[in-house]
């Protein structure tokens, strides 16, 4: 095999490598280069998971490999999170807490409202069609609309308590339960996961752990750093801390999966495009977030809940309203082209409107609040909710069908 042929697995490594030795070295340069070569070291680390997760199934039991790949799917965010959550708990009054939910939420909403469209829009470009599921991803978006409307009751409760880290880890074993029991479906990786593929078996699975184990070191070395620096960065630009972890951090970990998803829509296998990001959603909700109490308590030192900031609250309300519209979108199992639109325009709308904020205060006579503009979105996604779930009744029934391991 040429060796030109892991030109992508060497240029994915030697990224991890100014990371790593900014990690031990510990140089004295600005937070922005450290936060660039962190965030460089955590990006390489994410593209060599991706594609040993998409050889990994090829040679573990379903079971295990459906359990390995839900976990390293999400150990980026996971990293950057759990380090905030374990200072917030040592620190309360340091500030971190502010920052825990930030890198989520921003996750998952650049998901519904960029990765979702350009999957369809690229599939409808290519191929003159929306995007239809297989009936077996019922699974995926019933439990994604079954965690996104618990989600909205974190905002009520104005915490996240133990209670809710055990109801949201319970939702994703029984996810885990429905989807291990399903027949083994024979994937053929693509790019350079199909390189490690051709090896030998033996070859392939200690290439493959190996990588495993040498992404998430990385990741985990980094994770601090990353952490520290973006948000030094932030207070050196003159940029809100929260704005950079919520949208900067996201780009790092979510860009291989985002690549990857819009390559298998391209080439017309949009049902693994669509569901590779809704099972990623979905283990951000659940694992992810059903963490957090847990580190929290474990930093802390004791059981009480973690209290959320108006500002969060407001975030995971968005977040949530904005999931559970996507879920209903998807009932029927078909999006197209013209949904994605829409969920890109309700997004883009949101994210850039900081921008114009002296223009509305000049137009409409009032202070801008981010506040008031989140729950104006909020509603605006919920009221969206309500007209879909009265109209899908019929289809929302047979969501019920989500709950068995054949569909």
């Amino acid at each position: 095999m040429a060796l030109t042929a892991w030109h992508p697995f060497m240029l994915a490594a030697a990224c991890t490598v100014p990371g790593i030795a900014a990690r031990f070295g510990h140089p004295e340069i600005s937070p922005l280069w450290l936060a660039l070569l962190s965030g460089t070291a955590i990006l390489g680390a994410a593209f060599l998971l991706t594609w040993a997760c998409e050889v990994a199934q090829m040679d573990m039991p379903q079971a295990v490999a459906v359990a390995v790949v839900a976990f390293i799917a999400v150990l980026p965010e996971y990293a950057v999170d759990m380090y905030f959550t374990w200072m917030a708990g040592r620190q309360p009054d340091s500030g971190y807490a502010h920052y825990v939910i930030a890198n989520m939420t921003g996750a998952n909403r650049l998901l519904t409202g960029v990765g979702w469209p350009a999957v369809v829009l690229i599939f409808a470009g290519r191929f003159r069609s929306a995007v239809a599921l297989e009936s077996d991803k019922r699974t995926e978006v019933l439990f994604l609309g079954l965690v996104s409307f618990y989600a909205l009751l974190v905002p009520l409760k104005g915490s996240l308590t133990l209670v809710d880290g055990v109801i949201l880890l319970c939702l994703y074993a029984g996810y885990m339960c429905i989807i291990c029991r399903r027949p083994v479906q024979e994937e053929t990786p693509e790019g350079p996961a199909a390189l490690l593929a051709r090896l030998p078996k033996n070859r392939r699975l200690s290439s493959v752990i190996g990588i495993f184990c040498f992404a998430a070191l990385v990741i985990l070395c980094n994770a601090e750093l990353f952490s520290e620096n973006l948000v030094g960065s932030g207070k050196l630009l003159g940029v809100n801390e929260f704005l950079l972890v919520q949208w900067l951090a996201p780009v790092a970990s979510e860009a291989p999966e985002f690549i990857v998803a819009l390559m298998f829509a391209f080439r017309g296998n949009v049902a693994l495009a669509l569901g590779s990001i809704l099972s990623s959603q979905f283990n951000q909700w659940t694992l992810l977030v059903g963490m957090i109490p847990g580190v929290y308590a474990a930093s802390s030192g004791g059981f009480i809940p973690m209290s959320l900031s108006a500002h969060q609250l407001q975030e995971i309300l968005l977040t949530a309203g904005q999931s559970v519209f996507a879920a209903l979108l998807l009932v029927d199992l078909r999006l197209s082209a013209r949904e994605g639109i829409w969920l890109f325009l309700l997004f883009v709308t949101h994210f850039f409107s900081p921008l114009y904020d002296r223009q509305l205060e000049a137009l409409l006579g009032i202070s801008y609040n981010p506040l008031r503009l989140h729950a104006f979105y909020s509603w605006i996604y919920l009221g969206l909710a309500t007209f879909l779930l009265l109209k899908g009744r019929r289809a929302i029934w047979k969501l019920r069908f989500g709950f068995r391991s054949g569909v």
